[in-house]
């Protein structure tokens, strides 16, 4: 079959065409053509970093995560699904996981749901990762109706899911950006539009709160911004942070008395533990999107399997809106 190997670590140039061996079936696995895969950041940042990174496969290395295809064979232990299904998931591109830059993939069960029947395949190739992300980080904070919800980075991979979810969940949902295309973005999908780069953290919270916080505050930033998360939540509130590999000062999150949570959703993969919880929520995923108007926003520049490279630089570029998906076939 052919796939896109990575021999050595590094730019965005490092993808070779290759014609590899197509994978053979095992128990509580699945054989799937692989129709379509999206990029996720944790992608461009373990083509760059390799063995730099636990989570990194060796060289060579087939990458990619996300990926939604049709079942072409089962292993022994599977009842969940048969040859046809139209399928979704999370499933490889890291530690001993073969990725999904290529024609065909054999994953684990657990880690798979049938796709959503009303999106296409490059749809439902760019959820998986964005949708469990969100989905659970948003459940370990306790999402409710009528809670004040705020999403830092909106437009997002990640937050333009969130976003959404939120707002299934009958939540009041605000969302910073820091451009008008991505304000725009935040405000059609259902949000209050918060451009971070005119207004303090103070001043929205005090504008949008009466000063008294937000119930829940999604990162999906991370990092230094964590500390304007803390500064944003009420007393008593929940952080979900998708990047919290930072050092900072908890005082704010102590006086407060917030719950911090980490959301890293590729420790059922890495571990082989929980992995029919991904299977789970794929399955709410599913049913939202098919009951709703919730959906992924695709990139308007699509990539062949042949121009994974130029998908890599594109997302690297940051001028991508909603998720990078490449049509594998």
């Amino acid at each position: 079959m052919k796939a896109m190997i990575v021999n050595t670590f590094g730019s965005t140039d490092v993808f070779e065409l290759s014609e590899i061996a197509k994978p053979q079936i095992k128990p509580n696995h699945v054989l799937v053509s692989i129709k379509a895969t999206s990029i996720n950041t944790v992608d461009t940042m373990i083509r760059q970093m390799g063995p730099e990174l636990p989570l990194s496969p060796a060289a060579p290395a087939l990458l990619g995560m996300d990926f939604a295809g049709v079942v072409e064979d089962v292993g022994e232990g599977v009842t969940t699904f048969a040859k046809g299904d139209e399928v979704y998931g999370c499933a490889g591109g890291l530690a001993d996981l073969p990725g999904t830059l290529a024609e065909y993939i054999v994953a684990d069960a657990d880690l798979l749901a049938l796709k959503p029947k009303n999106l296409t395949m490059q749809e439902s190739a760019a959820l998986p990762l964005v949708g469990i992300t969100a989905y659970e980080g948003l459940q370990r904070a306790g999402v409710n109706k009528g809670q004040k919800v705020l999403v830092h980075g909106g437009s997002g991979g990640v937050g333009h899911i969130a976003i959404q979810l939120a707002k299934h969940f009958e939540a009041d949902v605000y969302s910073t950006g820091g451009g008008e295309s991505q304000l725009q973005m935040i405000q059609t999908l259902g949000a209050t539009g918060i451009n971070y780069k005119n207004e303090s953290v103070a001043q929205y919270v005090d504008k949008y709160t009466n000063g008294n916080g937000f119930d829940i505050v999604f990162d999906s930033v991370g990092g230094e911004n964590m500390i304007n998360s803390f500064e944003a939540a009420a007393l008593n509130a929940h952080v979900a942070s998708t990047v919290a590999m930072v050092n900072i000062d908890l005082s704010t999150a102590h006086f407060k008395g917030l719950s911090l949570h980490v959301v890293f959703m590729l420790i059922p993969m890495l571990h082989n533990s929980g992995r029919k919880e991904h299977g789970r929520i794929l399955e709410a995923i599913a049913k939202i999107a098919e009951s709703s108007d919730f959906r992924p926003i695709v990139d308007k520049e699509t990539f062949t399997l042949e121009q994974a490279s130029q998908a890599h630089a594109h997302l690297e570029s940051g001028k991508a809106m909603g998720k990078v998906v490449i049509k594998v076939a």
